[in-house]
Order: structure tokens, then sequence, then C-alpha cells
């Protein structure tokens, strides 16, 4: 039996949607069934990449047949999704679901800076935003757009923030490549602090700015060494 015929079986049957990966675990449990048919165990260790070329030329066959339904591959993960033609129906038929308020405009600015620039810290986002954005942070971690991804290695270590798999969920993204062309965003100079002269977060060192203490002039100058000054004059 055809592979993308089985996995559109799957996925037509499917209440979330299925990574690759998932699809090639319940091949392979189809295959170690007892008394499971030759079709079946042929199928067993079938490649993730082969579970991906046959999705994509399933995702071509719906596409071309223009029915109203196709099948979208969003965070990674494939499932069949009706077409927005179809939506004032759908909404008659299904009613409309209450949805999380909409990114504000300062959200939206924020968050496609992070997209772009990703891993990126809060200062370096306002660089380029011009503002402070404490507050959008807050907002766009609490609606899980973005997550925390380590500490910057310079003077500091200020945490820095990369998006989430909700936010490819939320913009109906595949993954971060399908993204769309943004290079002026990703070409704007950011000034980042110095760097720490070690990376092992064990032995962090970084230049001193106590201020240091003045050294006799006899220290500086090597030509006033073992000549004292003459005593003052009565």
């Amino acid at each position: 039996m055809e592979l993308k015929l089985i996995l559109e079986a799957l996925l037509h049957t499917s209440q979330k949607p299925l990574s690759p990966a998932e699809l090639r675990d319940v091949l392979n449990r189809a295959a170690d069934e007892e008394g499971a048919p030759e079709s079946a165990r042929a199928l067993k260790a079938t490649k993730v990449e082969d579970i991906n070329a046959a999705l994509h030329a399933l995702a071509a066959e719906h596409e071309s047949a223009r029915r109203s339904f196709r099948l979208a591959c969003v965070a990674g993960s494939w499932q069949f999704v009706t077409n927005p033609d179809y939506a004032p129906w759908l909404k008659a038929f299904l009613g409309v679901k209450s949805r999380p308020s909409r990114l504000t405009q300062p959200a939206l600015e924020t968050l496609a800076i992070i997209a772009y620039r990703q891993p990126i810290t809060r200062a370096e986002i306002e660089q380029i935003r011009g503002v402070a954005v404490d507050g959008v942070i807050a907002t766009l971690r609490e609606r899980n757009l973005i997550v925390e991804a380590g500490r910057a290695e310079v003077i500091g270590r200020p945490m820095q923030y990369a998006t989430t798999q909700a936010f490819l969920e939320y913009f109906g993204l595949p993954d971060l490549d399908g993204l769309p062309a943004a290079d002026e965003l990703r070409l704007i100079p950011v000034q980042r602090p110095q760097s720490l002269l070690t990376v092992d977060t064990e032995l962090v060192t970084a230049p001193s700015t106590v201020a240091q203490p003045e050294l006799p002039i006899e220290a500086v100058d090597p030509s006033v060494q073992g000549n004292p000054a003459p005593p003052p004059e009565p």
C-alpha cells in the first residue's frame, strides 16, 4: 500500500497535528502488531525523510485538486485544515470560539525583532525599537510566544529571548525558515556590551571598574628615581 495514502488516513483520523516522527512511530507499531500484514511490516523503520517527501507530495495533490481542505504543516506537524474561503459557512455552523486578544502593534514589532534576531537580549531589542520593552516582553512571555533562551556571554550576562513553538502555531508557520524576508531588520546594527574574558560560568572575569590608587611619581617616571625632591626653602 502506498505510503502517502496511509499517512492521509492517519491524518484524517487524528484529532491533533502529527509530526513526521510521530507518524513514523505509528508505522513501527503497526508493523510490530501480531498478525500484521506484509504491507505493514514492509513499512517498519521508514525514514523520516521518506515520510516528509510523501507528506509534501500529498499536500501538492490536495492543493492542485482545489478541494475545500488542504494539508498544512504548522510548527513542524501536519494536519488537514479547511480552506479560509469557507470561513463564513463554518462560522455559521460551528459558531465563533473565543480567542485571546490580538497582539498590540508594539508587541508585534517586538516579536518580529525577536523572531528575526534571536537569541536577543532586552537591551538589544530596545536599541532597535528605541523604547523600553519590559512590559511587552512580559506580555509575550505570558502568551508563551517567547521564552528565555540562556544568557549572553557579555558583561552582566543578560537574559536572551527566542520564539517558541506556540509562536509558529500562532502565525501558521512550518518553521522559522517560513518567516517572510526581512533583510533590513536582520541588518540593523546593534551594539553589544564587551564580551567576557572567559565563557566559563565558574570562572567569569570582567574588566575591573574599581578605581586604582594613584602611584607615586617615582613609579611612573624612572628618570626621577633616586633623585629625591630638594627640601623646601626655609
